[in-house]
């Protein structure tokens, strides 16, 4: 449950399981001490008197303590929980491996190695900020992944199980009879029918005010050509899954995104749902970065008309790399053409097409990788000579293992690597840390667009050292302050 010292804001929680406030789904569960089932605060149900309600900061806090998931309101549902945001990096690292399946095998002392630190510590930590052991998370992730595949696709059983990380078809019936006193299969009886489509087609919810338009421009002025599409609110771009070719296609449909994969296999499904909650920022808390960011006058100003701003994320960190260091110094343009002349030459042409999409529009490659870029012939694509000696150098160090993307590791270890090498400064490892590493409060201090935002005729152009001053107040969500200023010019921010 809550602990002390977050009873404060307990009458916060009550007012909001009363009204039944949007803005608080996904914040905090609420356990019913009388039923023995956990809710969110928008459950539909009667609301039980308050004496016989416990909160919860997560889901797997209510599991652990022996609640199970209501089935009208549906926990699994709800927005990614914000509880860990800007509390400890160790969490927020763990909990990005544990999405990608490590903990799959239960193997903790596994996990603590990669993160840096015990067993023990990393337990403490978990029941610290998540109420709720590291393999307890794991778990519930499994559980309400699987739970949602049930309600949404027509997949059998057994590949849900196997997309969900249960290992067997058994463990994953025994998880579903001890939690919700019913088989899967019981429980898929009690949804609508689902209409057959193209692909596999899986609902993400997010926490509002959400701008996807903000986002969708974003990434349109940077799809990398024959990679990437933007088109009538949609956004497409080939990937590469275990080493197969796909494709992730995503709308918004009003309510959710819908995130649609071609040519995945299920095993590979919820890490992939998990990379693209990354790379559209679903899982922020709009409330906690305005609070931030409004005591600032010029940002305030700039939230009131992007109150739902995101920082966009990378579906891969060595192509939002090689990207980065084809736009230092050139227009957002320009680097967007040189990148597409780079997956032209270099990137395998895609094996998967998408039903109903003319081809001409289709991503029809898959970005380069590192191996095929250490000896690339650039010039001849019209990238300067020391940018491709970065892009070479780069593409060795990834290779080599000096660069990793994993995000086990700490940003700032991160950082000093990826400036190691000769070409890489400041501005690209922050903007590389705040998009692939999806790091809140990375900060490209010296970026011109950022500088130049606070420009009055009054007075000198802020110096970087200036605004990284000034940025301090705006921890620990730095990035999305730049997002909000780079969203006011589309030439702006790599």
């Amino acid at each position: 449950m809550l602990r002390n010292s977050d009873i404060a804001d307990k009458e916060v929680y009550e007012q909001a399981r009363l009204s039944r406030d949007a803005r608080f789904d996904g914040r905090f569960f609420v356990g019913v001490k009388t039923t023995g089932i956990y809710c969110r605060p928008v459950c539909p149900a009667n609301a039980p008197k308050s004496e016989n309600v416990v909160f919860y900061p997560t889901a797997a806090a209510a599991g652990e303590a022996g609640l199970r998931p209501c089935l009208r309101c549906r926990p699994e549902c709800a927005p990614g929980t914000p509880a860990w945001a800007g509390t400890s990096t160790t969490v927020q690292r763990g909990l990005r491996l544990i999405a990608d399946g490590a903990l799959d095998d239960g193997d903790i002392e596994e996990l603590s190695e990669r993160l840096g630190v015990t067993s023990r510590h990393l337990r403490r930590l978990f029941n610290k900020h998540l109420g709720a052991s590291p393999l307890a998370v794991a778990h519930t992730q499994r559980l309400h992944f699987a739970k949602r595949l049930i309600d949404q696709t027509a997949l059998p059983m057994t590949e849900i199980a196997i997309a969900s990380g249960f290992g067997s078809t058994r463990r994953f019936n025994d998880a579903f009879r001890n939690t919700y006193g019913r088989t899967p299969g019981e429980l898929r009886r009690r949804r609508a029918e689902i209409e057959p489509s193209a692909g596999l087609t899986v609902q993400l919810p997010y926490r509002r005010p959400f701008d996807l338009t903000g986002l969708l421009d974003f990434f349109a002025v940077r799809a990398i050509p024959g990679v990437e599409v933007v088109a009538d609110g949609r956004y497409l771009r080939s990937v590469v899954i275990d080493g197969s070719h796909g494709v992730i296609d995503l709308h918004d449909s009003g309510e959710n995104v819908l995130l649609t994969v071609h040519g995945a296999g299920t095993r590979a499904l919820l890490p992939v749902i998990q990379r693209v909650r990354g790379i559209f920022d679903l899982d922020a808390s709009p409330d906690d970065v305005g609070r931030v960011l409004s005591r600032d006058k010029h940002l305030k100003r700039m939230l009131r008309g992007q109150p739902g701003i995101r920082v966009p994320g990378a579906w891969d960190g060595f192509e939002l790399t090689v990207r980065a260091i084809l736009g230092q110094q050139v227009s957002v343009a320009a680097a967007t053409t040189f990148a597409g002349r780079v997956a032209k030459r270099y990137g395998e042409k895609l094996s998967v097409a998408v039903p109903g999409l003319a081809s001409d529009i289709a991503p029809q490659r898959v970005f380069p990788k590192p191996e095929k870029l250490l000896r690339a012939r650039l010039g001849d694509l019209g990238i300067i000579r020391s940018r491709a000696d970065t892009i070479r150098r780069v593409a060795k160090a990834v290779v080599s293992g000096e660069i990793s993307f994993d995000a086990a590791q700490s940003v700032d270890d991160f950082c000093k690597s990826l400036i190691a090498v000769k070409g890489i400064g400041e501005w690209t490892a922050q903007y590389v840390a705040m998009r692939a590493l999806k790091d809140p409060d990375a900060f490209p201090h010296a970026d011109l667009g950022l500088l130049r935002a606070f420009d009055a005729p009054d007075r000198e152009r802020l110096k970087p050292a200036q605004l990284k001053a000034r940025a301090e107040a705006w921890r620990p969500w730095r990035a999305y302050a730049a997002l909000l200023i780079w969203s006011s010019d589309a030439n702006s921010g790599g």
